[in-house]
């Protein structure tokens, strides 16, 4: 060991999970404590890595993390997440961040603080590539000279900031990618959000009146808990994950180039079908399509089988669950055409009946390289007898059936 460079023993204690199990391995001896002080570039502090944070008040806390930071000259990639703490001074937060700014490329911040302060302002912005930050706000942002050239990946987790000046910050970072937006505080009904290099954007628990997204190059895109009445997505068909989560929107627009979509996973979401189908209807890149837990508009909507096969040639995953009843059952499963690239199917059904066997073996018989069958449901924890011989009579059925596929693998996921 004590022929180790100095710099692989600060690779080292960098990848320790924690700030506490670095400090404890660094008194190993003096060209350790060298490597601390000159070559560490990863501290975390996290109250979930050591019950004890738990245990210290709040500036013991604060003392804490600003004497394990002084004592190091190189680092580049801070974390602090401490969720029993109420909030942390403005003093030393601004403290470390002037401490660390000349080297920082990734910092991590979820902690409250008090007075409210810019952190833009005092974070180094010439060399940070990721920024993630929860529990503060961003106001007065100038793009004249608050400009993060370097910076790859934004996240925003219930931070307060007003359309404008998320609009103005997006515009300071010329190179983003990524970007998170989790249960923002925004004042404002409506949102335009511009970005020439963004490529992947999450959004969760937003609730807007108006939300237009401009990304010519955006690839992934990811709306969840949402309640929007307008979204649409400006772009130049460069998409390829498409993930809708448990969002109600009353106007869906994603544009109509969607030739290079791979991925579609919507859940939990009142989806019209034909208008929906002709938004993803020329995707024959389409390697994913999940529709799960989806409500049709109309009654009268199907997902018709033989239109999957016709327009999505080189499917391989497909995931189904949704109300079925008879007369469309019959008509979603008509035509002759096979999923021939199909190897995992997944149904599920969230109140079984009668119909679902007979929906399987069919879906079956059209998979013929089929490898993985994944069956989901809902058990309820009180049931009557009928509804225990139902789901009694469905596994007699199901066990007869993959009789005659022994080649497929079958899992059975409950909940």
């Amino acid at each position: 060991m004590e022929h180790l460079p100095v710099e692989v023993i600060g690779n080292i204690l960098s990848q320790l999970r924690g700030a506490r199990d670095a400090v404890i391995a660094s008194v190993t001896c003096k060209k350790w404590r060298e490597a601390w002080r000159n070559h560490l570039h990863t501290l975390s502090f996290d109250s979930r890595d050591w019950p004890v944070y738990h245990e210290l008040s709040t500036s013991r806390l604060e003392i804490l993390i600003t004497q394990t930071i002084f004592q190091t000259t190189a680092l580049q990639h801070l974390a602090i997440s401490m969720d029993e703490v109420d909030e942390f001074s403005a003093a030393p937060v601004m403290a470390w961040l002037m401490y660390t700014r000349d080297t920082l490329r990734q910092l991590h911040y979820h902690v409250k603080t008090t007075p409210i302060f810019n952190i833009i302002e005092k974070c180094g912005r010439q060399k940070l590539e990721v920024l993630a930050l929860a529990y503060n706000s961003i106001t007065g942002v100038e793009p004249s000279y608050q400009k993060f050239p370097c910076l790859k990946s934004l996240s925003l987790n219930h931070v307060s900031v007003s359309t404008l000046d998320l609009s103005l910050l997006l515009t300071t970072c010329p190179k983003l990618e990524k970007l998170a937006l989790i249960s923002p505080d925004i004042a404002m009904s409506d949102m335009e959000v511009s970005s020439s290099s963004l490529k992947d954007i999450y959004v969760e628990a937003i609730s807007l009146d108006k939300f237009i997204l401009e990304a010519d190059t955006l690839e992934v895109m990811h709306l969840k808990d949402c309640t929007l009445e307008l979204f649409e997505v400006v772009s130049k068909g460069a998409l390829r994950v498409l993930r809708i989560d448990d969002v109600s929107v009353i106007h869906l627009d994603i544009g109509e180039n969607m030739e290079n979509l791979e991925v579609v996973d919507v859940c939990n979401f009142t989806i019209m079908w034909p208008k929906f189908y002709h938004m993803i209807s020329k995707s024959s890149k389409l390697r994913k399509l999940r529709l799960w837990g989806v409500v049709f508009d109309d009654d009268d909507e199907v997902v018709d089988l033989e239109t999957i096969c016709m327009c999505f040639p080189r499917l391989s995953h497909l995931s189904l669950c949704y109300d079925l009843k008879d007369g469309i059952l019959q008509h979603s499963l008509q035509g002759s055409s096979n999923l021939l690239n199909v190897v995992v199917l997944e149904l599920g059904w969230s109140v079984v009946s009668e119909f679902f066997s007979e929906w399987m073996g069919k879906l079956l018989g059209r998979c013929p390289n089929l490898k993985k069958l994944i069956i989901c449901g809902v058990v309820s924890e009180v049931k009557t007898h009928d509804e225990c011989q139902t789901l009694a009579n469905f596994t007699f059925s199901v066990v007869q059936l993959m009789r005659k596929y022994m080649h497929v693998e079958v899992q059975f996921e409950y909940e």
